[in-house]
C-alpha cells in the first residue's frame, strides 16, 4: 500500500468527447478507452479527507481538501483501463506541490467551496493563477439508492490511472468497495475546466450525472508500462 484516502460527497459529471481529440491528449502508450465507439470527459468534484502514507496515520489539515478534476478515460498494451488527469483543482498547496513533484500529476492550486443547503451540494473553485478558470455545479439530492447504467459503470469502475513522469508512462492502481450512488438532480452548472484542458467545450447538458456518498481508497505502487499502445485505426 503506497497511501490510503477517503472520498466524499462526489458528483460527476460527463459528456462525450471527440475520440481523436482525446487520443492526442493520452500518455504514450496508451489510447482511449472507448464505450460503444465514443469517448467521454468527465468533471468530478469532491472533498479528500483522512490522506495518509502507508499505514501511518492520517495527515492532519493537509489531508483533507476539496479537489475539482478533468479527467479521459485510457487502456494499455495490457488491457488495464484507466483515468487520465488533465487537471486537478485543489485547495491546499503542499499537496499540490507533492503530486506535481512525486507523480507528475497535473494539480494546480484553487480556491475551494463547497457546502450542504439541506438536502442541495454547492461546489465551485477558482484558480488562483493564470486565467483563473473555474466551474460550479449545484443539485439536489435524494436519499434513494439508484443503479448505475452500463455506460455509468463504464465511466466510474476504474481501478487505477495513467501518467506520463520522466519520460515514462506509468499506472497507478488502486482499490476500493462498490460505488453507492443516489438518486440526484442537477440544478445549474458552470465550467471553465474542460476547455483549460485541452478539450473541447462541453456542448449541451451533461449525458450523466451521478452523486456517491463516498468510499475509502488505497493506492498501490506505481507500475512501469512496458509495451507502447497504438491508436486503432
Amino acid at each position: 500500500m503506497l497511501f490510503r484516502q477517503r472520498w466524499r460527497d462526489l458528483v460527476f459529471l460527463h459528456w462525450p468527447a471527440d475520440p481523436c481529440e482525446v487520443a492526442r491528449l493520452l500518455p504514450y502508450g496508451t489510447v482511449p478507452d472507448l464505450h460503444r465507439g465514443r469517448a467521454y470527459v468527465g468533471l468530478v468534484f469532491f472533498r479528500m479527507d483522512d490522506l495518509a502514507v502507508g499505514r501511518m496515520p492520517a495527515l492532519p489539515y493537509l489531508g483533507s481538501f476539496g479537489e475539482v478534476n478533468v479527467r479521459l478515460y485510457s487502456r494499455d498494451a495490457m488491457g488495464r483501463r484507466g483515468v487520465v488527469f488533465r487537471s486537478l483543482d485543489c485547495d491546499r498547496l503542499l499537496p499540490v506541490l507533492t503530486a506535481r513533484g512525486a507523480f507528475g500529476l497535473p494539480y494546480r492550486w484553487s480556491r475551494m467551496y463547497s457546502r450542504w443547503f439541506d438536502s442541495r451540494l454547492l461546489y465551485r473553485t477558482r484558480r488562483r493563477q493564470g486565467a483563473r478558470a473555474g466551474a460550479r455545479v449545484w443539485l439536489d439530492v435524494a436519499d434513494e439508492q439508484v443503479t448505475a447504467t452500463p455506460l455509468e459503470e463504464f465511466l466510474t469502475q476504474r481501478w487505477g490511472l495513467h501518467e506520463r513522469f520522466l519520460g515514462r508512462t506509468y499506472y497507478l492502481p488502486n482499490a476500493h468497495p462498490a460505488w453507492s450512488f443516489r438518486r440526484c438532480t442537477l440544478l445549474g452548472w458552470e465550467d471553465g475546466l474542460v476547455a483549460a484542458a485541452g478539450l473541447s467545450r462541453p456542448q449541451g447538458e451533461p449525458v450523466s450525472v451521478l452523486y456517491a456518498p463516498g468510499l475509502p481508497v488505497v493506492f498501490g505502487p506505481p507500475v512501469p508500462l512496458a509495451v507502447p499502445g497504438t491508436w486503432p485505426g
